[in-house]
């Protein structure tokens, strides 16, 4: 689609534009306005800068494909590109697992939610998450190393993921199929199995309230978060499986745009959901930019 580069690079550039402003601007809201100084928004932010970096990985690269044809990049730029992308990506989906788990503690327990989730706790979960994305992650750069590549050094993507690298060697590409798999279903998956139960028993929680004001609040916030989970695995998972199994079923030109969309999409909606579902953000954006009055 060579011909429509130039087309499809207008709002690829404007949501890259918006998910950098929006997500940064989040960031901002959060580290500087004491009151949004809880777990759920340092959680919020995490997931922000994630964005951003995610986004910023992929889309400057993208671009200058769409409008210079630079098509080229070296062995381990791609490998290095490769990394941080899914790096980001299971840091990510360690974030919205702690997100899920700070919104059950916060209705479950709201007696016990500060004395539970600590800041010395919320240290220890990002943490985790950074450290158990790179045990994970670290392993698909030998694994790509270690093939054999004899000639192909096309990949049929705007952006370097392991798979896509993976298939340009002539070499057995076994260990990194199952290993891929692996990592998806026993990280991602199993953080999907913990979020879908997290929420679970909130919303049971949530339906036992018996005024009617407190479990909208609640079924507010859940929402919005649902709708982020749901933003973030659906086109990861299709693009995942696709790459594999879809290859002869799928036109090539959709994988390739929906995996381009995906690095794009969720950063710049996560914000605008937010902002929007969330009233503290709400006030607190209308209050940085309502002009203050003075009296003479």
């Amino acid at each position: 689609m060579e011909d429509f580069h130039t087309w499809i690079s207008i709002p690829i550039c404007s949501m890259y534009i918006v998910a950098v402003i929006g997500n940064i601007f989040l960031i901002f809201l959060v580290m500087t306005e004491r009151s949004l100084q809880e777990p759920m928004y340092l959680f919020l932010s995490t997931l922000a800068l994630a964005d951003v970096l995610l986004s910023t990985a992929t889309v400057p690269k993208m671009l200058a494909i769409f409008w210079f044809h630079s098509t080229y990049i070296s062995f381990w730029s791609c490998v290095s590109q490769m990394f941080f992308i899914h790096f980001i990506f299971v840091s990510e989906s360690a974030i919205l697992l702690a997100m899920a788990l700070d919104r059950y503690v916060a209705i479950c327990y709201p007696l016990r939610y500060t004395t539970i989730l600590t800041s010395s706790v919320i240290g220890k979960i990002g943490t985790a998450a950074v450290v158990r994305s790179f045990i994970i992650c670290f392993p698909f750069i030998f694994l790509v190393h270690r093939l054999i590549y004899c000639g192909r050094n096309i990949i049929p993507h705007s952006y370097c993921e392991h798979m896509g690298v993976a298939r340009l060697a002539c070499d057995d590409i076994n260990v990194n199929i199952i290993y891929g798999l692996t990592v998806a279903l026993l990280s991602t998956g199993l953080d999907i199995v913990f979020i879908i139960m997290s929420y679970t028993m909130t919303l049971c929680t949530v339906f036992q309230i018996a005024s009617w004001t407190s479990r909208f609040k609640a079924l507010n916030t859940c929402g919005s978060h649902i709708c982020v989970i749901l933003m973030f695995y659906a086109p990861a998972f299709f693009s995942f499986f696709a790459h594999r199994f879809g290859s002869k079923t799928i036109p090539h030109h959709i994988h390739i745009l929906v995996a381009n969309l995906y690095v794009v999409v969720p950063p710049m909606l996560n914000p605008i959901i937010y902002g929007v579902k969330t009233k503290q953000i709400q006030d607190r954006v209308i209050l940085l930019f309502t002009p203050i009055s003075t009296c003479w």
